[in-house]
């Protein structure tokens, strides 16, 4: 069984390119198939794992407005995963999608050309909300939200929670939360603990029990255009990714057994 799982946060710099990036990589190293689609403008995912943005022809732009097929724009990263690259140039796609007939279903119209030969497709989305992270959650079946232990990222998670219903509502009625992931993680700060709990105590199961730590590995590793794993797989940041990479899939060996049991 493959998933599409949409890393989002409407609020910056909590670490969802990060995820993104060495979350593929992790499931990548289990011998996972997976593509890693770079749905911001920035580019930061495709930098990330040592696709050069500015050297593209093809893009993820090209795909969405109509043309290029999804299969000319996709590229085999270093480290063994597909990326499906983003630059500067989807800007322009927000733009142009408002004009099309059936512009939510831009993304996930050309993954189905694809999906089938991941196991896993991660979409890394915009910090906003726009047409683009549209998309990504019309496209996903299940979101995963990276988010740092403090009050405001309470009131980010509010707001993005009413996202995903609206989008439950009218465009991905079966879009849902596949998990939360504190990162930045500290616990020896007592708000860090405190938030947490509340986490904890508001969303259970779903609440992933791997907590990604602040490490200077992994804050450097990006800069070398390489996944945590591969720029030092000794690092906290490294051994953290690879354990929510082992905790996702028992999750969904966990999902595939109960529904073998029910069939």
């Amino acid at each position: 069984m493959n998933h599409v799982f949409a890393i989002t946060n409407q609020k910056g710099g909590v670490g969802k390119t990060t995820t993104c990036v060495n979350l593929a990589a992790s499931l990548e190293a289990t011998k996972k198939r997976v593509l890693m689609v770079d749905l911001d403008p920035q580019g930061n995912a495709t930098m990330g794992c040592g696709v050069d943005k500015n050297a593209l022809e093809i893009t993820i732009y090209d795909v969405l407005v109509g043309q290029a097929e999804i299969e000319s724009a996709i590229v085999r990263s270093e480290w063994g995963f597909d990326v499906l690259p983003a630059n500067g140039d989807l800007t322009a796609a927000e733009v142009q999608m408002l004009e099309m007939v059936g512009r939510e279903q831009r993304l996930r119209a050309s993954l189905a050309k694809v999906r089938d030969r991941y196991d896993y497709i991660l979409i890394d989305c915009p910090p906003s909300l726009n047409m683009l992270t549209v998309n990504a959650l019309t496209a996903c079946d299940g979101v995963i939200i990276p988010m740092q232990c403090e009050y405001y990222a309470l009131e980010g998670l509010s707001a993005l929670i009413n996202t995903i219903d609206q989008i439950k509502n009218y465009t991905n009625p079966n879009i849902y939360i596949e998990g939360l992931l504190r990162t930045m993680y500290d616990p020896r700060n007592s708000l860090t603990n405190d938030v947490s709990a509340q986490l904890s105590g508001h969303f259970g199961e779903r609440l992933y029990r791997t907590c990604i730590p602040r490490n200077v590995r992994l804050a450097e590793a990006p800069s070398h255009g390489m996944p945590v794993i591969s720029y030092d797989k000794q690092s906290k940041g490294a051994i953290a990714y690879l354990a929510l990479a082992g905790e996702m899939l028992r999750r969904h060996s966990r999902t595939t057994q109960s529904s073998a049991e029910v069939v």
